[in-house]
């Protein structure tokens, strides 16, 4: 039995395309194969507050929020939207409460000076904009289920600064139980950010920092929804969706017939033990004015299930395995962002989608694939796919796009996290120019990047006696195997980074996103590409 039940989402799920259909929907599923129907969109844009600015002044009502650095900031702020007693009291309570101001640090007061509650959220002194909108998320996070209007006073923080908190409480208001019946439809009241920065801030959060919101929102969902219903030709209907109607932006997608035909082996291999055909999506994206030229590529392993194929994984942990399209959903998301905002830039996104089953059609130990450029594969072990899939995304880009540079995001490895926790994603690149920016972008953004060598001895670990390669090396450094396995398909003359994203990509609740998809590397790329040409 076909376990999605259309009539049970109804309400959640959007039976409609607003982008025009895709030819290569038309492609066939395996005879008898039970596909669920396409899900085009969906929408939690109703359980996200309306925003909007305006100057200082008396707040009588609902959530107060007062973002400070320091108690004088805080009581001074309180003193001008409530009443000078409510300012002494605040800072006597912040006090008492031994509270630092630290950023995105709370500290939350009931029924205090006749509202519902007053909020201290810690700015920290002298914020960067990643503290800002780190803050903001927490914030965002915290209010997420109170359905009242929010004020949040930040007194005579600077236009940009009060951008970047609106737009990180937007993000933080991210909620992933976006399947759940119980679920209200009902938007909650809106918030107000008030303050001296009110009237520069809002033109930055309507262009730059909505459209960020609405790109984090969607790179979560498509990663958080199960992959009876997110799978190769769903993420490319939801792509084409968001798209749709955006100036400067083009789709295009190869179906499973085109595929083979280009002679792209790997990617066609990965799918063939699934009822749902593979897909290479390509998101073009350039801006108003910005000449022709060579794009930047972000390119995205997405396979929306890995059941490790018939190198099967254990039970324990297999149904989070339908994020491992992470990759491809953040470069997606990024271009997604720098769309929406009319950024003026040139990218690509470059998205390989599979589903890794293990039918009796599937790839086995022991077979060799060829990949589009004609170099041959071994298969050591059908759980290194997404190496595969990247493979024939970095040839194809390469000869069609004439990329300035790739950077590929990747849940590629265990191995990445066993090193890096969930603290770093890992970075390894070829040539320090395009490794510093990204550090850099890393930095700005919050989106931390730690990075990892590319020996020279991968070279030998993932020799094959019988083919040009194999896709698993021998040793312990597999997360270095992996990468380098990706950077053989590319030219050594383009600049290139991988970034294995495996430990960050995914996980329990924290104190700025629910458990499931942190939509890590939409802010990273965005960053990156819009510094690209400076």
């Amino acid at each position: 039995m076909n376990p999605f039940r259309p009539a049970a989402l109804a309400g959640l799920v959007l039976a409609s395309l607003a982008a025009a259909p895709d030819p290569a929907a038309a492609a066939t599923p395996k005879a008898g194969a039970q596909v669920a129907p396409a899900t085009a969109s969906w929408s939690t844009a109703t359980q996200r507050r309306p925003a909007t600015f305006a100057g200082t002044s008396r707040v009588t009502g609902g959530v107060l929020v007062i973002a400070a650095g320091s108690a004088a900031q805080a009581s001074e702020r309180a003193s001008s939207v409530l009443s000078t007693d409510a300012g002494a009291a605040l800072g006597k309570a912040a006090q008492v409460a031994d509270f630092d101001f630290a950023s995105g640090e709370m500290l939350t007061l009931r029924a205090f000076g006749g509202l519902d509650q007053v909020i201290l959220l810690g700015l920290g002194e002298g914020a960067s904009p990643a503290r800002l909108q780190a803050a903001g998320e927490a914030l965002g996070r915290a209010l997420a289920k109170v359905p009242g209007p929010v004020t949040v006073a930040t007194g005579t923080l600077e236009a940009a600064g009060l951008a970047e908190l609106a737009a990180g409480f937007g993000i933080g208001e991210y909620r992933s139980d976006i399947l759940t019946s119980g679920r209200s439809a009902a938007a909650p009241a809106g918030v107000v950010f008030m303050g001296a920065g009110a009237a520069g801030a809002e033109p930055i959060y309507r262009t730059r920092g909505l459209a960020l919101v609405e790109a984090v929102q969607w790179t979560r969902d498509v990663s958080n929804l199960p992959a009876n219903l997110m799978y190769p030709q769903a993420f490319v209907d939801s792509a084409r969706a968001a798209f749709a109607g955006i100036p400067g932006a083009s789709i295009e997608v190869l179906d499973e017939a085109a595929i083979r035909r280009l002679g792209m082996g790997a990617l066609s291999g990965v799918g063939m033990g699934s009822a749902r055909p593979p897909r290479l999506l390509v998101v073009r994206y350039r801006g108003a004015g910005v000449p022709e030229g060579q794009p930047l590529v972000l390119a995205g392993k997405g396979i929306t299930f890995d059941s490790g194929g018939l190198s099967i994984k254990a039970a324990s942990g297999m149904g989070e395995m339908k994020m491992d399209m992470s990759g491809a959903a953040s470069v997606t998301g990024a271009v997604l962002s720098l769309a929406k905002s009319g950024a003026p830039v040139n990218v690509a996104a470059v998205a390989a989608l599979a589903e890794n089953m293990p039918d009796g059609s599937a790839i086995r130990p022991g077979d060799v694939l060829t990949a589009m450029n004609g170099k041959t594969i071994e298969i050591i072990s059908t759980d290194a796919e997404g190496r595969l899939v990247l493979a024939d995304a970095m040839v194809w880009a390469e000869r069609n796009l004439k990329p300035a540079a790739v950077v590929d995001l990747a849940t590629l490895t265990g191995a990445i996290r066993t090193a890096l926790g969930d603290d770093y994603a890992g970075l390894f690149a070829r040539g320090d120019a395009l490794a510093d920016r990204l550090m850099t972008a890393g930095e700005q953004t919050g989106e931390r990047l730690w990075k990892m060598p590319l020996h020279p001895s991968y070279a030998k670990d993932t020799a094959s006696t019988i083919a040009d390669i194999k896709n698993s090396g021998e040793g312990g450094a597999g997360a270095g195997t992996g990468a380098w396995f990706i950077g053989e398909f590319i030219s050594r003359d383009i600049p290139w980074a991988h970034i294995d994203i495996a430990g960050v990509a995914y996980g329990g609740a924290n104190a700025v996103k629910p458990a499931g998809s942190a939509g890590f590397g939409v802010r990273l790329l965005d960053r990156l590409a819009r510094d690209w040409g400076r």
